[in-house]
């Protein structure tokens, strides 16, 4: 600061020297005086003010409550309803992953043509009838296939013992549920042994208890990746929240038609948006485009489909 600077601050000697023991810029502080003369009251306030915004900005960094300025009643009619129960309790965990887990989120898209017409044609050996199975029973057998190859996939970081991590030799596939409860998320367990046809009953199975609240509260817990699909609705890409202590989840959106450029030529196939959430502590990006480049071929094989039966 020049001299001219300092003249310019219109305060005492003794205000002066009062700002200096208290590690103040003088320069700052705005005088309440006539001219802007600042005095000692004035220094306590500007310190006072500092010392509450410090606090502020300690809360905010540590997550605490925001109050809102205005009611929401000040705007117009509300209603006010609890929160489900199932949402409560996924809430907590939600934002522990989100706050916790580095997460990327790797947009691909395969090519399931085969893979629907195969499924098209499936028909029960004993009526004739068309076997109702749904996309998700494949990309349940398809994951677990490729869990298989890219086992860091398939872990979780030691939280007890730092600086380690769990390598899960079972294959137990979370598959997110949406219920008029909220979402939840239970267990299909040893995956890599069941048969396709198999692995499309439990889904509903689960679905329906899931639903009803039936489910048994361990059966949502110790597994390997989930898979969220959002086919039946809509929509494409996303980018869904790892189910701690997973390090991955899959995100499947709604298969549509797609002119695709392919052997010289353009044709349509049948297109199916993926989005893998990944711990970047655990995967890297490379490692993660290399798993969906296997899942995508898994879901692309036409043979792997009728070995799965």
């Amino acid at each position: 600061m020049s001299l001219n600077d300092y003249l310019l601050v219109s305060a005492s000697p003794k205000v002066r020297k009062f700002a200096r023991e208290l590690g103040v810029d003088i320069n700052k502080v705005s005088g309440s005086e006539s001219r802007g003369r600042v005095t000692e009251e004035d220094v306590k306030s500007f310190v006072l003010k500092k010392s509450n915004q410090n606090k502020n900005e300690v809360q905010l960094k540590e997550n605490e409550k925001i109050e809102i300025e205005y009611s929401h009643t000040e705007f117009g009619e509300v209603e006010i309803k609890d929160i489900p129960r199932v949402k409560k309790l996924s809430s907590k965990y939600l934002m522990n992953s989100w706050s916790n887990i580095p997460h990327v989120t790797n947009h691909d898209e395969a090519d399931i043509t085969e893979m629907e017409e195969f499924r098209s044609s499936l028909k029960d050996i004993y009526t004739g009838e068309k076997k109702k199975i749904t996309p998700l029973a494949f990309i349940v057998k398809a994951l677990t296939a490729s869990l298989k190859k890219f086992p860091n996939f398939n872990s979780s970081i030691d939280e007890i013992e730092k600086g380690k991590m769990t390598l899960k030799k079972y294959y137990h596939i979370g598959i997110a549920v949406d219920t008029p409860h909220g979402l939840m998320v239970p267990k299909l367990r040893n995956a890599d042994d069941k048969k396709i046809s198999f692995i499309g009953n439990e889904l509903k199975k689960l679905s329906n208890q899931c639903r009803n609240l039936k489910i048994e509260k361990k059966e949502l817990f110790g597994g390997s990746m989930t898979i969220t699909s959002l086919g039946g609705i809509g929509g494409s890409f996303f980018t869904p929240i790892i189910n701690f202590p997973e390090v991955a989840i899959l995100g499947v959106g709604k298969s549509e038609k797609k002119q695709v450029f392919k052997d010289g030529k353009f044709v349509t196939r049948v297109m199916l948006p993926l989005s893998l959430s990944y711990d970047h502590r655990i995967i890297d990006g490379a490692e993660a485009a290399r798993f969906n480049n296997d899942l995508k071929e898994n879901l692309g094989k036409n043979f792997a489909y009728k070995l799965a039966f």
